[in-house]
């Protein structure tokens, strides 16, 4: 089980597609930051998701070694598991943000369905449930209330989206999918993180210490800062998301 529990993160936005019969309704939410005026390499918002299982302390040293902020959506059942991690984060609080990424990585779809094999919340009553014992979950682990959630496969029906939002969260989208759910070598990785424009939201994975994705993170990271791209956390500047995410 625990082997399992730990793959769905990285199923979750991995290459494959689901069937059309899937996937017609659902909504994959961007987000961007608001370009920036002034010179210099611009503005990009690194997202991390911790979904199961343990930390990569590869990406999480090379956040604090290079002081590299960042918005991480953990999940009840990582906050369980990660004390030391989560130390580290609270004690770090101007580079560490920790959002809601739901109770147990449940996909916030509120009718019966698989999503890169995950089964759904598949109601309104267990969407909200997954909504708020994230939050619960983030509350009992000390430090603000979370802002921002994060659905399990970051695909939700639209009627979970108004419900979301009517919980008073935010959604996060994303721009770059980094790592493709961490599935993903650490050279493709690299690059597509390396790539990252102004204005850009990344996603990518941390709780994945054994895939190759995690070196290619770090190395990505390592890029940008180097063309001198400045890193902030998603409640540190304006977001634009589409589908009612954040307006």
């Amino acid at each position: 089980m625990g082997l399992l529990r730990n793959s769905l993160c990285a199923m979750a936005l991995s290459l494959f597609a689901t069937s059309p019969g899937n996937s017609a309704t659902l909504v994959e939410p961007t987000l961007h930051l608001k370009p920036q005026a002034a010179e210099g390499g611009g503005r990009v918002a690194l997202t991390l998701d911790a979904c199961g299982g343990k930390t990569d302390t590869r990406i999480l040293s090379a956040l604090v070694d290079n002081r590299i902020p960042a918005t991480i959506f953990v999940t009840g059942i990582w906050l369980k598991h990660n004390a030391a991690a989560v130390e580290i984060m609270r004690a770090h609080p101007d580079l560490f943000e920790l959002e809601n990424h739901g109770g147990r990585h449940i996909p916030a779809v509120d009718t019966p369905r698989k999503i890169y094999g995950i089964s759904s919340a598949g109601s309104p009553d267990a969407v909200q449930a997954e909504v708020e014992s994230g939050a619960a979950a983030l509350a009992s682990a000390g430090g603000p209330a979370p802002k921002w959630f994060r659905g399990a496969t970051a695909e939700y029906s639209p009627s979970a989206i108004a419900m979301i939002r009517k919980l008073g969260f935010k959604i996060a989208g994303f721009s770059v999918n980094g790592d493709g759910g961490s599935l993903l070598g650490a050279k493709e990785t690299a690059r597509r993180i390396g790539a990252a424009k102004d204005g850009d939201v990344i996603i990518a994975h941390i709780n994945q210490p054994s895939h190759a994705a995690g070196e290619g993170v770090v190395q990505g990271l390592l890029a940008l800062k180097q063309k001198g791209m400045t890193f902030v956390r998603l409640d540190d500047a304006d977001d634009i998301g589409n589908d009612g995410t954040t307006e």
